[in-house]
């Protein structure tokens, strides 16, 4: 009887607290209750604490595993769990903030005629644990493979030219999911919940003073589940990082990732990425089916605003442009776009006239195919956007009862394409120690059955984490000894065949 007191007292507080927040009769309530509650700090804090109030008297539901976020890792791992001949049995619930059974799932059976803007690499050995070993069938007309990569360096004329059977498939991110959840309504596996627009409210431990005990999850549709394992698949902010108390380490680059969907003027004759490295920041040109492509620019925080603000035309034009031109001309081309004094028309003879003056340098026509991508005709202007650009990498991946996984344990830059990869790597190597465990007995959610999945991802990421960082910043300047010497190293590459062979294995994963 005194707890139902308490929580009627607390749930008094609230409703009286959102009026007041929202601007309602605060006439109705004491003025110093409305000095309360009207600091929107102190509102949260009352609501919290009315929610934690709650939470306590509310029987937790069991699962075994207990995955945060819906996202191509988080989605994997409950198909990877519920493919498994050792973990398939597990009680497995998935929750996501966003809209998976309707929005997501959606996209399988009516995808868009264009293509979305969250595009990424998928490598071979991803594809390949996708399919093989999870089941997962990608719609194969929205999936582009590419067989080569031609990298150059902007301020010099070094180039790096890959090519393999299948380096790997471009695909958009909502593809992987839609495809991901269709498997799973394919099982109809008991045991697998998926609860969608759901967000965690608080997490804590069944007993405070244990962190061996159950970690008990609060969400915001009034559900409490108390878990074995909680794996964080919730992102770079992510809620059960937090709440493990692991530290995530890492900065912010200063620079943006403007993406964007693309129209060639034909289909280009070799499927194949480009990139050029600009002082600036990379820009990637990457192939979709048919005549169209995808583009993500690393760029300076002005810079990116710029590309946003300008019409689509002008846009169109410096990404053609940003391929061929040196960069005092590309410089040029910004003041004048940002003074706004030149005009589309402008912009347009005076790179086609420089475009020529480079191309007249050539030995022969036929190499402007092999140097340079296919020209860009025109974009979707609805698919603009730009993301900041960080690196981080948690201390540990694993805590009594707690897992992370992909960008709630890493973030990359996206010059290698890798993030999404190194999420896949993740489930793939959780689930094996999970079934090792399994095997020898083990409680699931204890370091001794989680520590194996940290032992051999850590070391594999860390790697790949500070290569991709060590690049970014090599080919973040134009100062004269460091260009000379990466495109020394750069030519030195493409001339040894080896090397570059275990670079583009150690970039698209085993071959096929």
């Amino acid at each position: 009887m005194p707890e139902t007191r308490v929580q009627l007292y607390f749930l008094y507080i609230y409703l009286i607290g959102t009026m007041l927040g929202n601007g309602h009769s605060a006439k109705r309530a004491p003025r110093t209750l409305k000095r309360q509650v009207m600091g929107p700090s102190k509102l949260r804090i009352v609501q919290r604490q009315l929610f934690r109030a709650l939470a306590t008297s509310v029987k937790p539901k069991k699962t075994d595993v207990l995955i945060v976020g819906g996202g191509p890792a988080g989605l994997t791992l409950a198909a990877a769990i519920k493919t498994s001949p050792y973990l398939s049995g597990l009680s497995t619930t998935l929750v996501d903030a966003g809209d998976l059974k309707t929005k997501v799932a959606g996209f399988y059976d009516a995808p868009p005629e264009k293509y979305t803007n969250r595009i990424i690499s998928l490598t071979s050995q991803s594809k390949q644990f996708l399919e093989q070993r999870v089941g997962v069938q990608l719609m194969e007309e929205r999936l582009q493979a590419f067989d080569g990569l031609f990298v150059s360096d902007g301020c010099s004329d070094a180039h790096l030219e890959m090519e393999r059977g299948s380096m790997g498939y471009m695909v958009e991110i909502l593809n992987i999911q839609s495809s991901v959840l269709r498997r799973l309504s394919e099982l109809n596996a008991s045991g697998l919940q998926l609860i969608d627009q759901t967000k965690v409210e608080d997490i804590r431990y069944e007993d405070p003073e244990d962190h061996q005990s159950w970690p008990v999850v609060s969400l915001s549709n009034g559900e409490v589940y108390k878990t074995r394992l909680l794996v964080g698949c919730d992102g770079f902010n992510s809620p059960v990082r937090k709440f493990s108390k692991i530290e995530s380490r890492g900065w912010f680059y200063n620079r943006f990732g403007v993406v964007a969907t693309m129209k060639l003027d034909y289909p280009p004759f070799k499927v194949r990425g480009w990139q050029r490295f600009l002082p600036t920041g990379p820009i990637a040109h990457l192939p979709l089916p048919g005549d169209d492509a995808t583009l993500v620019w690393s760029t300076t925080e002005p810079l990116s605003r710029l590309l946003l603000s300008i019409d689509p035309e002008q846009f169109v034009l410096l990404v053609n442009a940003a391929f061929v031109l040196e960069d005092a001309d590309m410089q040029y081309y910004y003041k004048q776009l940002e003074q706004g004094s030149i005009t589309t028309q402008e912009l347009k003879s005076d790179i086609a006239y420089r475009t020529e003056l480079v191309y007249s340098k050539l030995d022969n026509d036929a190499f402007i195919d092999e140097i340079y991508p296919p020209a860009v005709s025109s974009i979707d202007s609805t698919s603009r956007a730009r993301f900041p650009l960080k690196l981080s990498h948690a201390d540990s991946y694993v805590a009594d009862r707690i897992a992370l996984v992909g960008d709630a344990a890493h973030t990359t830059h996206p010059l290698a394409g890798q993030g999404l990869n190194m999420g896949q790597g993740d489930v793939e190597s959780l689930v094996k120690a999970l079934e090792k465990a399994y095997q020898r007995g083990l409680d699931l959610g204890s370091l001794l059955a989680l520590e194996p999945y940290w032992a051999d991802r850590y070391p594999t990421n860390n790697m790949l984490l500070g290569v991709v960082d060590k690049l970014h910043k090599l080919y973040s300047t134009d100062f004269g000894p460091i260009v000379a010497a990466r495109s020394f190293g750069l030519k030195a590459i493409q001339s040894l065949g080896p090397i570059k062979d275990f670079m583009m294995a150690k970039v698209s994963g085993p071959s096929q």
